[in-house]
């Protein structure tokens, strides 16, 4: 099982990077405060967004890399490793986007991490 951790790694971090450009689309688009009257009118603003399309393609291509670890090893072994996109995503945001970094994030990215770690090496 081991010899897929590269293609588990990839799909982590295919996911961590659609969230990334996600994200990015998202905050270049005003569309204030989304409701029941507005939303069609932002529809347009957001399939037509470079990064927004980047990013639902960058979702597929991890998508599809992970039905492919789900078809070579256990699900027990490959799912918590999807965990580390949580950790690449809550980095990205401090150090990039400048967001808090309280001490629960510190912690519960450092159980994220233990947690793949023991996962890996059973």
């Amino acid at each position: 099982m081991t010899k897929f951790i590269p293609l588990i790694l990839f799909t982590v971090l295919t996911n961590f990077l659609s969230q990334i450009m996600l994200k990015k689309g998202m905050t270049q688009i005003s569309i204030g405060s989304l409701n029941s009257n507005n939303i069609f009118n932002a529809i347009p603003s957001i399939i037509l967004n470079v990064f927004v399309l980047g990013g639902l393609f960058v979702m597929v291509v991890s998508m599809a890399s992970h039905l492919l670890v789900l078809s070579k090893v256990d699900i027990s072994f490959a799912y918590p490793f999807l965990g580390l996109s949580f950790v690449l995503v809550t980095l990205w945001g401090h150090l990039v986007l400048s967001e808090p970094l309280s001490l629960y994030k510190v912690a519960g990215v450092t159980f994220i991490v233990l947690g793949v770690a023991l996962v890996a090496k059973s």
